[in-house]
């Protein structure tokens, strides 16, 4: 996750507070994915961006995990999203982000 993508994740957290956010990751490999979703549970693990040592806590979750896509109109899914649910491995992917929330959740 880019040092830009990070401070405007951070703005949002200010302006809105935590409580009301939810970030939705649509990386195309499980191991992008569990490096942007610690990026805003527990701080970016490269300490590279504004997200270093920063611990939002934040839930994320991928836009090919099953309960997204069950909570989103089957068309517009298909439209948006189709291609990439048929092409990358979803289940990594979502395992991937899966693990991210369940280790805050340990906390």
């Amino acid at each position: 996750m880019d040092p830009h993508t990070q401070q405007t994740i951070l703005d949002a957290v200010q302006q809105h507070g935590k409580e009301n956010l939810i970030v939705m990751l649509g990386t195309p490999s499980p191991e992008a994915a569990a490096i942007a979703a610690e990026t805003v549970t527990t701080g970016d693990p490269t300490y590279a961006g504004p997200l270093a040592e920063t611990r939002l806590g934040l839930t994320v979750y991928h836009i090919l995990e099953e309960q997204v896509r069950a909570a989103i109109d089957p068309e517009l899914y298909d439209q948006q999203v189709g291609l990439m649910a048929d092409t990358l491995d979803g289940p990594a992917i979502a395992a991937a982000v899966a693990q991210a929330r369940a280790a805050l959740a340990s906390e």
